[in-house]
């Protein structure tokens, strides 16, 4: 009978700025060639190469900022991602090297291990007719920006008017975007798996503005009625869209999801609590 994991079509992506990434690469694409079909193999983050070789999964060596951009690129084309940490947290990107020569059997037959999670796409429609879209992974942040004067933002759920927030700006966030920017505004924390969009107001100029939870298929628009030089909507901390009076922001969940291969050596709940220490009792002594 033959290996059933022999059939599986992996490719290898590095971030070519994380120190010695390249023999790592190496490494692993030799030890993965026994038990799987390597179809590529690139020390860098260009996913065009990847997309035309159709993997079943893709491995990256890099960090949680690099698997972000990784999805946000795939776009329509999404396999799943095993993330191998080479980077600082590593909440997202799940394994070291080791263990995911430990574990690439399991990853390569049990599909239960793909995470699915939500990705929004977000609009800018500005008031000249043109428009820009963008993917988030985790979130889409607005910022009041330079000179840093306290923006107001008109805000639509469904078409219908919800609030006015004024202050420093608005997050909109995925459940996997929730332990980012959200979380330290003082956002939620939502489960990946929650079909959920979340609003979070930025140091808001009311105590009655608190952080929301809607419908992932909720439509989102964010009108720029008072915006500053500098305000700008950031997409994954990774991409920047400068705001202009008028301006009209529409989040939606786009149609497909990315999928990050969890670790099987821990509970799905070790990262949120050893990494961001959840639920760590004070330490009184």
């Amino acid at each position: 009978m033959s290996d059933p994991t022999s059939s599986k079509r992996v490719y290898f992506l590095a971030n070519p700025d994380k120190p010695n990434v390249k023999t790592a690469l190496e490494d692993l694409k030799s030890f993965a060639a026994s038990r799987c079909s390597v179809v590529g193999a690139r020390a860098d983050l260009d996913v065009h190469s990847a997309i035309e070789a159709q993997p079943d999964l893709i491995v990256l060596l890099g960090g949680d900022g690099s698997l972000i951009g990784v999805a946000r690129s795939l776009g329509p084309n999404q396999v799943p991602i095993v993330g191998i940490n080479v980077g600082k947290l590593g909440f997202l990107a799940e394994f070291s090297v080791k263990e995911f020569k430990n574990c690439l059997d399991l990853i390569l037959t049990d599909p239960t291990l793909a995470t699915r999670r939500g990705i929004l796409e977000t609009t800018v429609a500005r008031r000249d007719g043109t428009e820009s879209t963008s993917l988030a992974v985790n979130d889409c942040v607005i910022q009041a920006g330079v000179p840093f004067r306290q923006v107001t933002l008109g805000v639509f759920v469904n078409g219908a008017h919800l609030t006015e927030v004024r202050g420093d700006g608005l997050i909109i966030c995925t459940p996997t975007g929730s332990t980012g920017h959200n979380l330290s505004a003082g956002g939620p924390i939502i489960q990946p798996g929650v079909d959920a969009i979340v609003l979070t107001p930025l140091t808001p100029h009311s105590i009655t503005h608190r952080p929301l939870v809607v419908e992932r298929d909720s439509v989102i628009d964010v009108q720029a009625n008072v915006v500053n030089e500098g305000s700008t909507a950031i997409i994954d901390g990774q991409e920047l869209l400068p705001l202009r009076l008028g301006d009209r922001l529409t989040i939606r969940k786009y149609g497909i999801e990315c999928q990050i291969i969890h670790n099987p050596l821990y509970a799905k709940w070790h990262n949120l609590v050893t990494k961001l220490h959840w639920g760590r009792s004070p330490n009184y002594e």
